[in-house]
């Protein structure tokens, strides 16, 4: 974990993973004694499977976010840090950071968190702080059903957000037998839960299924089992590296070549470019974000990879920049950080606005609420520049992409 407190300058604010301390103008000095640093925490995958899509990526997207904020109108001088920590995907550790930085570094938000079992155990510890969580990089769904949270936001998308498009499409062209390969943890149980609903509903059925544990490297018998069950579509519940190994492993053993159709339900900017679009090309996935969908996301983007060794952002990390501007944005219109539910209700209160996600809104339970796509690879020869890789196939709008409310079953929106 990393708390160090910078001197203030642009350069080195914005080319270190770790800590800063930014004064609204030359307001630092001029502070009250008492007003105490605003204090973001980015709890990431540092060193392991997400590291590409979250990681230092996710801290530079924070760290632009209150760059951002500071530029604009605002109505407190208070300083801002940004300081970062590495949960390695262990529930336990990321709770531990998460306990630590509220109870002795002054953390007033959580921000981050990919692997929803982090993510879960981490909203046990922000809940009982009465702080603040945005939910910037995991995927249950969850975490605004049966876990859902008063001081909790979810961001970018979410397990349902991400098979609704897909699971539909894949289904609508014939694919009506499925067989899960699954992440054996708390994304991939909710993940494949969404999907056997979905496809039910559109007429197909899940014939079979495996459990996988994380970041593993050899995905052989598990793809063979999905070959031998005939199934007509075989749907990879995994992400980042998983994602990458397997359909790598999907490849070298034919099957992507077979009559079976294999399906990434989680594809990151980053792993097509791991696996190159020769590999990669066809694959059609839902995302909510992608860095050159218009003048605002690319100049966004552009800025970002100039300061990130020219890799373009990912979703997840474009989610911690939004979901960071935002709750600065609340922040200064409450005027306080220290109650997070009373920060949470601010943030639902006032209308979404960044350059990345554009127009929205934070449903009650916490869903941020925007529009999904449904994307596709391209081939080798439709890219015409570096990090060109999708292309739109469908816009699915908020009122489509995500649960109902009513569906959810978070208890504190019920009473």
């Amino acid at each position: 974990m990393t708390n160090a407190v910078w001197p203030i300058s642009r350069r080195r604010f914005l080319a270190g993973a770790g800590g800063l301390t930014l004064a609204a103008g030359a307001g630092l000095k001029a502070a009250a004694a008492d007003d105490a640093p605003l204090r973001v925490g980015v709890l990431t995958d540092m060193s392991s499977l997400y590291a590409d899509t979250t990681g230092p990526g996710s801290v530079l997207a924070a760290k632009l976010a209150v760059e951002d904020f500071l530029a604009g109108p605002r109505q407190s001088k208070r300083p801002i840090e940004v300081i970062s920590g590495d949960h390695m995907n262990k529930a336990d550790l990321g709770a531990n950071i998460a306990r630590e930085w509220i109870d002795r570094s002054g953390v007033d938000v959580v921000v981050d968190l990919p692997n929803s079992a982090v993510a879960l155990a981490v909203r046990n510890i922000v809940q009982q702080k009465n702080k603040a969580m945005l939910v910037s990089a995991s995927s249950s769904s969850d975490l605004t059903g049966k876990s859902c949270s008063p001081n909790l936001v979810h961001w970018t998308y979410d397990t349902y957000g991400l098979t609704t498009g897909s699971a539909r499409a894949v289904v609508a062209e014939g694919g009506k037998s499925w067989f899960a390969l699954t992440a054996d943890y708390a994304f991939g149980h909710a993940m494949e839960q969404d999907i056997r609903r979905i496809v039910a509903q559109q007429g197909g059925s899940v014939v079979g299924g495996v459990r996988v544990p994380i970041n593993t490297q050899d995905f052989s018998s598990f793809l063979l089992q999905a070959q031998a069950s005939k199934a007509q579509v075989i749907a990879l519940i995994n992400a980042g590296g998983d994602t990458i190994t397997s359909i790598k492993q999907a490849v070298e053993f034919g099957i992507t070549q077979s009559d079976q159709r294999v399906v990434a339900m989680v594809l990151y900017l980053s792993d097509v470019h791991s696996l190159g679009l020769s590999v990669a090309q066809g694959l059609q996935f839902a995302e909510s974000f992608y860095w050159d969908q218009n003048d605002s996301t690319r100049t966004w983007s552009k800025r970002f990879a100039a300061l990130n060794n020219g890799r373009y952002p990912t979703a997840l990390q474009a989610g911690a920049y939004g979901a960071t501007l935002h709750y600065l944005k609340a922040v200064d219109a409450l005027g306080a950080s220290n109650d997070g539910k009373a920060v949470i209700e601010k943030m639902k209160a006032l209308p979404t606005d960044d350059p990345l996600f554009g127009k929205g809104s934070i449903r009650a339970d916490g869903r941020k609420l925007h529009n999904m796509y449904l994307f596709e690879v391209k081939k080798p020869a439709e890219s015409k520049y570096p990090w060109d890789y999708y292309k739109l196939v469908k816009t699915i709008p908020p009122e489509e992409a995500w649960r109902p409310l009513q569906e959810g079953g978070c208890d504190f929106v019920k009473s």
